[in-house]
This record gives C-alpha cells, structure tokens and sequence, in this order.
C-alpha cells in the first residue's frame, strides 16, 4: 500500500509538472514519520486435514480417542502493531490473539510477540530493551544461526513468530573502500521463570553477538552465543548477488554440545552429548518473465540418522501395544517432542516456485512448495494460489501433500494431507 501510494504521488507530480509547473508546490511534512501509528490485520483460517491412521504420530496424539479420518479447524488471529515515538525514542508493539477450534479442543491465548523501547540518539547507534524478534541469518526456509529465535515453520517461513525478551545495542559504522559498512550488536538473554521460560536451562544471563559487514558488495556476519540456558555455538552467513536477479546466500553453526537421545534397532535408549555442526546453502533467481526461484539444501547436524528415526517408529508400536500405562509407552512419549519437531533428521531440500500474475492474470500469484527428506526419500508438496486483488484484503488458498513409506520422516506425521483457506483484512 505504501509503494502505491507513492506511485500515486509520484505520478501526480509529473502530471503536475507537466501541465502547470508554475503550480506546482512540495510538503515535506507528508512524508514526516507520524508521532503515533497503529495497524495490524483480523486472520480467519480453515483447515481441513486427512489423518494418516497407520503413522506413527497419529496413534501417540490420538491414543485413547475413537479413530477419526478427517479433522476440521478453525483459527481466527488479531494482530495489533503500534509504533509510538518522542524524540530519540521509539515504542514498537506488536499483539497477537488467537482462538482455534476443532471437533476435539478449543484453545485461545493472547500474548505480545514484541515490545520493545528503542533509543536512536545517533543514526549509528540503537539501543533496545525488551521483547522484540531478531531475524539472524540469510536462508529462507531455515536459519542454522538462528541461535536467539524461535524455530521458523518451513511451510511458511515468512509468518510472524514471537520475539524473546533482550537488552541489545546495536553500533553502525560506515567507510569508503572495500570494506562499505561494519556493525556489532551486542546483547544480554535473561532465562527464568518470569522471563524467556522457553529459551532454556533457567537462571543464566546469556550473552549473545551478532558482526555484520558489508565487503565488496557482499554481506557478511558472524555470530556467538556464550554457555548458559543452551551450549555455546557460533557461526557465520554470507549473502551475494551475482547479476541483477541472481543471490546466493549460505549459512555455517557449530554446537559445542548437543544432546542427543538415540535409539537403537533394538529400543535400547542412550543419551550423549557431543559438538554439531549445521548449514544451509541457497539461491534466489527471478526470471525475466516474474518467475522467483528459490531452492535450499539443509544439513542438520543436530538432527537424527534415518535408522534412528525408524527405531523410534518402531519402538511407538511396541509401546501401544504395551499399553497407555506402561513404562516404555512412557518413555515414548518422553522423546516423542525431539522426534516429532520440525525437521528431525539430517538433511533437506527445498524448493519454492512462483509465478507473479501469469497470463496477466492481475493479483494472482500461484507458487509450488517442495521439500524432501534427502536421508528417507519422503517429501511435501504444496501448491497454493495468493489473491490480492481488493484494498487491503488478502486471500490464499493451500493444499499440503505428504509423500513416504512406513519409518520415513513425512510418512509417520499425523496428516497426510490439509487443505487450507485463508482470509487476511489488513487495517
């Protein structure tokens, strides 16, 4: 909206100009940031999901429930966004309210996903204190340096998440030779009961850095998160246009000490602890006719082998056999959270396709999605069409395939397909 209304501006000046120069006269203060802004967006989604009975995924969430098909869902969202500023200060709130229902549980939670107070004093230094999301990294549907935010969803990596609470400066420096731009962002993560509950291990003050530069037209950063709630790591990322429409970009982290509950063909469980490293590389290619490419491969290095993840598939059927009451259906459900998480096993490859009005079709773009799990062969494939056609009003429709065999990582999930419709009125 605000790129058409500057179009729009832009073209009644040159016809100003054109037509009567002498009358021609320009107000800056249009262009002020205004002391207060408020917006957001209402989201109705409805789901409909085929349930893979035989996966195992499907029998640990519906143990003890009468053996259903299809499962229906319906999701309103209400985001606020409000930027308030004074001088050097600026407070930024984003809310996020929601409300989910289908034929088994109904749940709803509000929360604020940032708040944050800025002080800029100069155009090179930020200071921030609250709760606010960091985007660290350059991959699109995986970020391996993403050591201080949350987990993006990969079917749809540019959904709002929620930030975690920091105090973080932010130190900009330019030049004039090879080296164009240099910036440090310090920052302090406090874990406990009150504050970040989720990150991890409670009672640490984790300190954090990210170094940014730009050389020769490449960027560049470097990241280190120190041992407190989780295990030291570090890594880097590099991003890089080559011709006008082509950007390459990758990522490297490495985990001093991750933890990994493994299972052998037998059941038997063994916990270790032991470095991890992981790293995307990727591209992003928009064509002459519209069309945007972007294809990604991700090892995972904190993720399981394929034959760990059959034995935990396997070792599910066991335990439901065992019984609901049973010392291994127990344990089962202990590990099931690091099995069932995004992305479990090693590597992936990832491809989005789509196609900006084709045919000249105006505000219809549709995309294809694919990923595949390189280690077990299973995979997801998701077309879905994006209207946006009507002043602030967007409409979308997806459909989500899941493809693999018995033991595989898209093969156990607990649906195997989902059709979804969305409707977003921005405000």
């Amino acid at each position: 909206m605000r790129r058409f209304a500057a179009c729009l501006a832009a073209i009644a000046a040159f016809g100003t100009y054109a037509y009567g120069a002498e009358s021609y006269t320009f107000d800056a203060s249009q262009f002020e940031k205004k002391p207060f802004e408020l917006g957001g967006y209402l989201e109705l989604k409805g789901d409909h999901f085929a349930l893979n009975r035989g996966a195992a995924f499907y029998q640990l969430n519906f143990a003890g429930i009468a053996p259903r098909e299809t499962l229906d869902r319906s999701t309103a969202t209400l985001k606020l966004t409000g930027k308030a500023r004074a001088g050097d200060w600026l407070l930024t709130a984003r809310s996020h309210s929601e409300s989910v229902h289908d034929q088994l549980a109904h749940a709803s939670e509000s929360r604020f996903d940032e708040l944050v107070a800025s002080w800029k004093p100069t155009p090179g230094f930020t200071l921030d204190a609250g709760k606010t999301v960091l985007k660290w990294g350059k991959g699109y549907a995986w970020n391996p340096v993403g050591f201080v935010e949350r987990m993006k969803d990969p079917n749809d990596p540019e959904l709002a998440r929620e930030g975690f609470t920091v105090l973080a400066a932010d130190i900009v420096r330019s030049f004039a030779g090879a080296l164009r731009t240099l910036a440090f962002t310090p920052l302090l993560l406090p874990v406990n009961s009150d504050v970040n509950d989720d990150y991890g291990r409670h009672g640490h003050l984790n300190v954090a850095a990210k170094l940014y530069l730009l050389y020769r037209d490449t960027d560049i950063d470097f990241y280190f998160l120190n041992h407190g709630s989780r295990s030291r790591r570090f890594g880097m990322d590099f991003s890089r246009n080559i011709g006008t429409n082509f950007e390459v970009h990758g990522e490297w982290a490495r985990i001093e000490a991750q933890e990994f509950a493994l299972l052998d063909t037998a059941g038997a469980l063994t916990r270790r602890t032991q470095a991890a490293t992981s790293w995307l590389l990727g591209l992003r290619y928009l064509s002459e006719r519209e069309t945007t490419y972007i294809v990604e491969y991700y090892r995972n290095g904190a993720g399981f082998s394929a034959d760990q993840y059959r034995a935990f598939t396997a070792l599910v059927q066991r335990a439901l056999q065992a019984g609901t009451q049973s010392p291994l259906y127990q344990r089962v459900q202990t590990l099931a959270p690091s099995y069932g998480r995004q992305n479990p096993l090693r590597d992936y490859l990832y491809l989005r396709v789509s196609q900006k009005e084709p045919c000249d079709i105006l505000y219809v773009t549709p995309s294809l999605t694919a990923m595949v799990n390189v280690d077990d062969k299973s995979y997801s494939i998701s077309p879905e069409i994006l209207y946006t056609g009507r002043n602030n009003l967007e409409l979308r429709a997806r459909a989500v395939f899941l493809g693999g065999g018995r033991g595989t990582d898209f093969g156990e999930k607990q649906n195997e397909r989902r059709v979804e419709l969305l409707a977003r009125i921005y405000f």
